[in-house]
């Protein structure tokens, strides 16, 4: 039962919730478009859901003490898409607020998913 606690198995858990997730609002929620944007779209309204989901999870855990989320599924979330909504778990549920190492890496995370967007909006609309 030691593997259902793993890094590498929540982090799993995680993508397999994200990608089926698309899946299902991409088939329920649009006239079946295959193009980029409704796909990225689909994934960034799962990936927040799940993020966010993640964050009060883990939060009603510490609070119980029982298993937790690892800081590594949280930061995967976050880095594929989940860091608007993790940012506002952290706010409302005030979690991994103090902790440093947490917060810096989040930032970090945040700020190249900022300059990457930066760049892609550059390619697709001033070229």
């Amino acid at each position: 039962m030691m593997w259902l606690f793993s890094n590498r198995t929540q982090i799993i858990i995680a993508l397999v919730l994200c990608a089926a997730g698309t899946l299902a609002s991409w088939w329920f929620f649009t006239s079946h478009q295959h193009r980029w944007h409704i796909w990225l779209g689909h994934w960034l309204l799962v990936v927040n859901l799940v993020a966010f989901v993640y964050y009060g999870a883990d939060k009603f855990f510490a609070r119980w003490q029982w298993f937790r989320i690892s800081e590594l599924a949280l930061h995967t979330l976050g880095a594929v898409g989940g860091s608007p909504s993790a940012m506002l778990a952290m706010w409302l549920f005030r979690h991994k607020t103090i902790k440093g190492s947490f917060r810096i890496l989040f930032g970090g995370i945040v700020i190249a998913q900022i300059a990457i967007s930066v760049y892609i909006a550059k390619l697709l609309w001033w070229s």
